[in-house]
């Protein structure tokens, strides 16, 4: 890791830690079952006794069952590294340090999870639909973030070129290296993509 990089987030207190493990209970019993048995054939409180929880408690971390298939938390993760990183950077130096931070720190079995969870938004429409409307929120926070740092106004077309083009590459990049649980041949894809954008949208 470079210098540029965050420091470890403060750990989390006790009450935070056990919310974590819970919801990562249900999500990893909920992927074992659509595993097992399929998605639309899995329902809630087969997931629910499955875990050892209530309905409610599945309900109370996730709200729809796609939920359970697009629930993490790299997101939060990736703004608050964005968020981070010193101002005299460039917006994509930013994104390839948060990313790099962000991802360079997934065990396999998390880069294995995400594998999953793409293929099952790849299958079932129900999924992929709410997968894309998660997209949209993202794109319009990092175009508020990208605002943010530049001090441009949102609706700015090098702010919205430079946040979509950021979001594209990072996706383009991860669905090439399906299967690569190591992150090897992504992390090379992702800083190769960044660095042909920085010459092009030197923001």
């Amino acid at each position: 890791m470079d210098a540029t990089q965050p420091d470890e987030p403060p750990r989390l207190g006790l009450r935070e830690r056990k919310k974590a493990k819970t919801r990562a209970l249900i999500q990893q019993t909920a992927l074992r079952l659509f595993r097992a048995q399929g998605y639309a054939a899995t329902s809630i409180e087969e997931i629910a006794e499955a875990a050892e929880v209530s309905t409610t408690t599945v309900f109370r971390y996730f709200p729809t069952k796609p939920d359970l298939v697009i629930y993490d938390d790299l997101d939060a993760r990736l703004m608050e590294a964005v968020s981070a990183q010193p101002a005299e950077l460039s917006v994509l130096q930013v994104v390839r340090n948060a990313v790099r931070s962000v991802f360079g720190g997934l065990t396999d079995r998390e880069v294995d999870t995400l594998h999953e969870r793409d293929q099952l938004m790849w299958l079932e429409p129900e999924v992929r639909a709410a997968a894309l409307a998660e997209l949209i929120r993202l794109l319009r926070e990092v175009v508020q973030l990208v605002a943010q740092r530049t001090g441009l106004p949102a609706d700015d077309e090098r702010v919205i070129a430079t946040a979509g083009a950021g979001i594209g590459v990072s996706l383009a990049a991860w669905f090439a290296c399906e299967g690569d649980t190591s992150l090897a041949r992504y992390s090379r894809l992702f800083d190769a993509a960044i660095s042909h954008l920085e010459s092009a949208l030197p923001l």
